[in-house]
């Protein structure tokens, strides 16, 4: 654009065609001011707008938000005589709509001469997006003529107003459906929270792209069924009749970082190199926190040095990634690096460069950090920075600092900064503070057993067996038991849960006696295992994928 304006401005007259050309290319470019800069040239030389100038303007406004400069153009619609031109108003419409104006949207539609299915289609669409459902019905119910586009905007309207059951009565009659419209209400019904209907309309689909595929990939993940993300997917590549995109391989990337799938989330890798995707950011984003996740820190910085273009989040995940491995020092540098690079940094950097100076023990420089934040940055201290540093200040043992920032906060403390200093309370033996934390947990947390269990820990540490044992008592009263562990492993390209005392795996048996064999050699060799006192050497296997 910058060599085409140089030409354009060479040009002593310029006709409407070359003014027309230069607001297309400025607008496809989204240099949306330099389209109402040229157009107001335009009319000072008395360059008259023709049809195919006015959208490409209003466009502009839409887009830009400039209400006051799109009503502006509107008269210069009504001076020129374009009122009545399908193209015209129907921009029109798109630009009152955006501005939520939707009585000024339908008077534009009512003067319209030719109503086209497009026509309709923009205000029906603009009055869903007033959130006016009803009068978007109505004017459905009058369209001369309803394509595919229009039934599925209708049945998007009331998806989006959260009344599926309206949505599926007029999907159950919309004639000649076609893959994006069984989409639409397969969408719905993940995004309404019914799942299982989700599911279920999948396998009735006659027909799926790489969208259907998506939805029923991301409902899992956004539901929490990381294993299902990763059966999906082996099912879609098996099936090989679509393949994977981008937000397909950030959504199942993002499952393996959850469940540890490490060899899966390296092949994801290999398969995103392979198909184009090496240089696609948001995929190289999910593969710096997989492989963060994962406990590869560096593949994880390898993915970043590699990455041509990096954005706030890119920062952002290997700051975080670095320092939740303990290497603080590398954060810190990386922030550095992140400032010379010109990128503004937001709230969830500094949680990373916070917890960076918590693993290094560097109080002074997280106070610098939190203070700076606020000072140089204009970032407001949300609860997890105070978080941060409660936990920094309880990790070093400055636990009365700590209960100070806790009675400082404008917000009230959560149970994770309660919890943080209780479990600094059991390292520095304190018990006064960590009596205090608890009876904060037990109001935020009463059902949580875990909380009972650390300050039983500290007492036992004191040899305070009395109170060991009247905690004991008062967790038992709650009627909770604490949660069994869990650990994920990797087996024969899928993803083993083991839980304590579980014998749900259908090789239990096998198990138990290879582990009882390896028990004995470790002992037959002067092994002692270290167990806390309230716990019991116990393990068990639930399932698999």
């Amino acid at each position: 654009m910058p060599h085409a304006h140089t030409v354009f401005d060479r040009v002593f007259k310029p006709n409407i065609a070359l003014c027309n050309a230069m607001l297309k290319g400025y607008a496809q470019n989204d240099a949306y001011k330099q389209v109402m800069h040229l157009f107001s040239q335009m009319k000072s030389r008395d360059i008259v707008p023709n049809c195919f100038t006015l959208p490409i303007v209003l466009k502009s406004c839409l887009v830009g938000n400039a209400w006051r400069e799109g009503e502006e153009v509107h008269c210069d619609v009504i001076k020129g005589g374009f009122g009545a031109n399908p193209f015209v108003g129907t921009t029109l419409i798109e630009l009152y709509s955006g501005e939520r104006s939707i009585e000024a949207a339908y008077k534009v539609f009512g003067e319209m001469g030719e109503r086209n299915v497009v026509a309709w289609t923009v205000m029906i669409n603009g009055c869903i997006l007033c959130q006016n459902i009803v009068s978007a019905r109505r004017l459905f119910e009058l369209a001369p003529n309803r394509d595919i586009v229009l039934w599925n905007i209708m049945v998007s309207g009331y998806i989006e107003m959260g009344e599926m059951v309206e949505a599926r009565k007029l999907f159950d009659h919309m004639p000649n459906k076609d893959v994006m419209s069984w989409n639409t209400i397969l969408n719905g019904y993940a995004t309404n929270g019914d799942f299982e209907v989700c599911e279920r309309l999948f396998e009735e689909m006659p027909k799926r792209n790489v969208f259907s595929w998506n939805v029923l990939i991301g409902g899992y993940g956004r539901n929490g069924r990381f294993f299902d993300v990763l059966g999906a997917f082996k099912r879609m590549l098996i099936d090989g009749d679509v393949c994977p995109n981008d937000a397909t391989l950030v959504t199942v990337l993002s499952a393996c970082a959850r469940l540890g799938a490490l060899d899966l989330g390296k092949w994801v890798h290999v398969y995103a190199e392979n198909n184009g995707y090496e240089d696609d950011v948001y995929v190289g984003n999910a593969l710096i926190d997989m492989y963060s996740k994962c406990g590869t820190i560096e593949n994880a910085a390898d993915v970043f040095n590699r990455m041509g273009r990096k954005d706030l989040i890119t920062w952002n995940t290997i700051i975080g990634g670095l320092a939740m491995h303990g290497r603080g020092a590398d954060a810190l540098s990386l922030f550095h690096q992140m400032n010379n690079a010109r990128v503004q940094p937001d709230g969830i950097t500094f949680i990373g460069i916070l917890c960076a100076c918590t693993h290094m023990g560097l109080v002074k420089n997280g106070m610098a950090y939190f203070q700076s934040m606020v000072d140089d940055y204009s970032i407001e201290p949300q609860i997890e920075h105070y978080g941060c540093m409660v936990d920094l200040l309880a990790r070093a043992g400055l636990l009365a600092e700590a209960m100070d920032m806790v009675k400082r906060m404008p917000m009230e403390a959560d149970a994770v900064i309660w919890a943080a200093l209780l479990g600094a309370c059991r390292v520095y033996k304190n018990v006064e503070f960590a009596e205090l934390a608890l009876q904060n947990l037990i109001k935020l947390e009463p059902k949580n057993p875990a909380n009972f269990v650390m300050l039983s820990n500290i007492y036992g540490d004191l040899g305070k067996w009395k109170d060991v044992a009247r905690l004991k008592v008062a967790m038992r009263d709650t009627g909770f038991k604490k949660l069994p562990g869990c650990s994920l492993i990797e087996v024969k390209d899928g993803v083993v849960e083991f839980y304590s005392l579980d014998e749900r795996h259908p090789e239990t048996k096998k198990i138990y006696e290879t582990l009882k064999g390896l028990t004995e050699l470790l002992t037959s060799g002067g092994y002692k295992p270290t167990v806390a006192a309230e716990d019991k050497p116990k393990v068990g296997i639930s399932s698999s994928l």
